[in-house]
C-alpha cells in the first residue's frame, strides 16, 4: 500500500487497512466498492480524505453545548453573587430599606458594656419634655413602660424637678388658662383633666381656684351666644336641652347653665318655665 494513503484512512478515522477492505471505521460503514482490491482503495480516497463533521453542539464533550455551558456558569455565579450580597446587607424590613442584624459575636460592639440606666432615663425624659409640657407622673409612666429601674427613674426626675424642667404646679396653672380661654372649659372639667395626668389634688385646687364664679359665668354665656344662632329654627324646650348638654359637657353646673341659657332667649323674647326639664 503506498505510504500517501495513510494519512487519508487515518484522517477518516478508521484504520490503514480500510482501504484493502478490511473492516471499516469508528464510524461503523464498510467500503462495498472497494472489494478489497488496490484499486478500490485508490477510487474512495478521496470520500476517505473527507473529514467527518463534528457536532460542535457538544457530542463531541459528552455533555451541553459549549454555549449553554458558558451561559449557564454565568447565572450561577450571577445567582452566588446576589446571595452574597443579600446576606451581607441584613434582613430585609416590612418597609423600605436594609435593618441590621446586629453586632456580630465577639465584635468590640456585642462585648461592650451595657448603657448606664440613668443615662437612659436621662434621654427619654428630655425627649418626652422637649415635644410637649409634661406632669412628673406622665414622665414616671413613660419611664416605666421603657423599663428603666425604678431607683434610676426616681434619681431622674428628682434631679429634673430640682432644675425646673418638672413642676406640676407650673403644668396645672398653664393647663386651666390654655383649656379654659381656647375650649371655654369650666373649673369642674379642667380639674378632671389635671387628675387624669397625674397632677396631685392641692395642686389641681390651687390651679383651678384662679377661675371665680364670674369669669366661669361669663365664658359660659359666650358659649351660649356662640351656639345660639344655630339653633334659632327648634322649639324652646329642644333649644334649652341642646344649650345645656353643651355646657355640661364643658364641666358647667346645671344651674349656671339654666341661668345663662334663659338671659340669652329672654333677649330673643321667649319666656321658659321655672322647669328646667
Amino acid at each position: 500500500m503506498p505510504l500517501d494513503d495513510e494519512p487519508a484512512a487515518v484522517l477518516s478515522g478508521g484504520s490503514p487497512d480500510a482501504s484493502a477492505g478490511g473492516p471499516a471505521g469508528v464510524d461503523g460503514t464498510v467500503d462495498g466498492t472497494a472489494g478489497g482490491g488496490a484499486s478500490g482503495g485508490a477510487s474512495d480516497d478521496r470520500s476517505a480524505a473527507r473529514p467527518r463533521a463534528v457536532d460542535w453542539g457538544g457530542s463531541l464533550f459528552g455533555g451541553e453545548p459549549e454555549e449553554g455551558r458558558r451561559a449557564g456558569g454565568r447565572k450561577k455565579r450571577r445567582g452566588g453573587e446576589k446571595g452574597s450580597r443579600a446576606a451581607g446587607r441584613g434582613r430585609r424590613s416590612s418597609g423600605a430599606g436594609w435593618l441590621p442584624e446586629g453586632p456580630d459575636d465577639g465584635s468590640p460592639a456585642a462585648s461592650a458594656p451595657e448603657a448606664d440606666p440613668e443615662s437612659v432615663a436621662r434621654a427619654i425624659v428630655l425627649r418626652l419634655l422637649t415635644m410637649a409640657p409634661k406632669t412628673r407622673a406622665q414622665l414616671a409612666e413613660a419611664l416605666r413602660k421603657r423599663d428603666v429601674p425604678e431607683e434610676a427613674a426616681q434619681a431622674v426626675l428628682d434631679r429634673f424637678s430640682e432644675l425646673g424642667l418638672i413642676n406640676d404646679e407650673a403644668f396645672a396653672e398653664a393647663w386651666v388658662d390654655s383649656r379654659h380661654h381656647g375650649r371655654g372649659l369650666a373649673r369642674r372639667a379642667l380639674a378632671a383633666e389635671l387628675r387624669h395626668r397625674g397632677v396631685d389634688g392641692d395642686t389641681v385646687k390651687e390651679a383651678v381656684e384662679r377661675l371665680d364664679s364670674d369669669q366661669e359665668a361669663e365664658t359660659a354665656r359666650r358659649l351660649v351666644d356662640r351656639k345660639l344662632a344655630s339653633t334659632r329654627s327648634l322649639d324652646p324646650q329642644t333649644r334649652t336641652r341642646r344649650l345645656a348638654g353643651m355646657l355640661a359637657r364643658k364641666g358647667y353646673s346645671s344651674g349656671l347653665a339654666y341661668r345663662v341659657i334663659r338671659e340669652a332667649l329672654e333677649q330673643e323674647g321667649i319666656d321658659l318655665e321655672d322647669d328646667f326639664s
